[in-house]
């Protein structure tokens, strides 16, 4: 069976990558075609021309007018991925028509469907405001992962190997040697990990961008939403200070960090990643540094994850795993992920009704 969820809203992309010309990303193991309308809106179908199924986002196709012209034998389709022109014949096959995926663009995201699409509307799309929110910069990237992406939301719930894989950026000796507190709230869908420790030092990456010096107090608190939203809620402040009673923390940093980690394959993965702080909001130095530490961190993950993925997919069935305290999070999300995708599985094998009558 599939470790892929279907039926779920995946990231596919930021806004700004999709323009006015045809932009391909394999999704869930679906080669989707993109593109920005003359109206703005962003469109998405599959990424095969119905007839010898060339890739669409292969020159010489080309968009002219919001219908895509495949550039080998010249079917044409409309943004809703129906043909409306063939070679050689004035008559268009009935049969002649693309896959046509629901988008939504929110909080700086593409967000695409990936299933049985008259269930889409019924399904929420998890938020990250801060992404597209007054008082608040953002640095972003996408890192490709060759890996599964179930080792990523292992990394992102386990945030001890911040201290060994990621020292001298953001890891410190306080991130594994604090214990955590897990909760999974299984109606709203949602695995919460909370490490809070009130006496830490301050990493590079805090230190540099903040200019807090000395010994802080460090806050990080996990969203995961199954299966592509990952939240980390990073608060810095100088020891000893605490939020008030009216909810203002005056003295504390605030960063949130995003990741939308959707599947590209079964063993393959789109890292997307961003960094929204409430400092130093106009200060392009902050930002490039915030980048660059940032998509180091990434890359350090991206490089251990790739190694692990040929562990994993060349031992032998049954290799023991040892887990700990600090894996909770992770394993609640196995768990969530895997009801998931055998919910998924369940819908997609049951056959529709038979109408009354026939």
């Amino acid at each position: 069976m599939s470790t892929i969820v279907g039926n779920q809203w995946y990231v596919a992309a930021y806004g700004r990558e999709i323009g006015p010309e045809l932009f391909s990303r394999t999704v869930c193991g679906e080669s989707i075609l993109f593109w920005r309308t003359r109206g703005g809106e962003v469109t998405a179908v599959s990424d095969r021309c119905v007839h010898r199924r060339f890739p669409l986002s292969q020159a010489p196709t080309r968009l002219v007018d919001d219908q895509v012209v495949c550039g080998y034998h010249g079917f044409t389709y409309a943004s809703d991925g129906r043909c409306v022109a063939v070679p050689g014949q004035t008559r268009v096959p009935r049969t002649a028509r693309l896959t046509s995926y629901p988008v939504v663009e929110q909080d700086s995201f593409v967000w695409v469907w990936i299933g049985e699409p008259e269930l889409a509307d019924t399904t929420p799309i998890p938020r990250a405001p801060w992404l597209d929110r007054e008082g608040w910069t953002v640095v972003s990237g996408m890192e490709p992962l060759a890996a599964r992406y179930g080792l990523l939301v292992d990394n992102l719930l386990d945030l001890s190997h911040e201290t060994y894989l990621h020292g001298g950026y953001i890891g410190t000796p306080e991130v594994a040697g604090t214990p955590i507190t897990t909760e999974v709230d299984e109606d709203a869908g949602i695995v919460r990990v909370s490490r809070h420790m009130d006496d830490a030092e301050c990493p590079p990456f805090y230190a540099d961008s903040t200019g807090l010096t000395g010994r802080i107090t460090r806050w990080q608190d996990i969203e995961y939403t199954p299966p592509c939203l990952y939240l980390l809620h990073s608060r810095i402040a100088p020891v000893g200070s605490v939020p008030r009673p009216d909810g203002s923390d005056p003295d504390a940093f605030h960063v949130e960090v995003v990741y939308a980690i959707t599947p590209e394959t079964e063993h393959s993965t789109h890292d997307f990643w961003a960094v929204a702080r409430d400092f130093a909001l106009d200060d392009q130095d902050v930002s490039d540094f915030l980048a660059e530490q940032n998509r180091t961190v990434v890359l350090q993950d991206v490089a251990a994850l790739d190694v692990l993925e040929t562990v994993v997919a060349t031992d032998p069935p049954g290799r023991q795993e040892l887990s700990i305290n600090i894996d909770t999070g992770g394993l609640a999300a196995r768990r969530m992920l895997a009801r998931m995708a055998a919910a998924a599985s369940t819908e997609a094998a049951t056959p529709a009704p038979t109408p009354a009558g026939v």
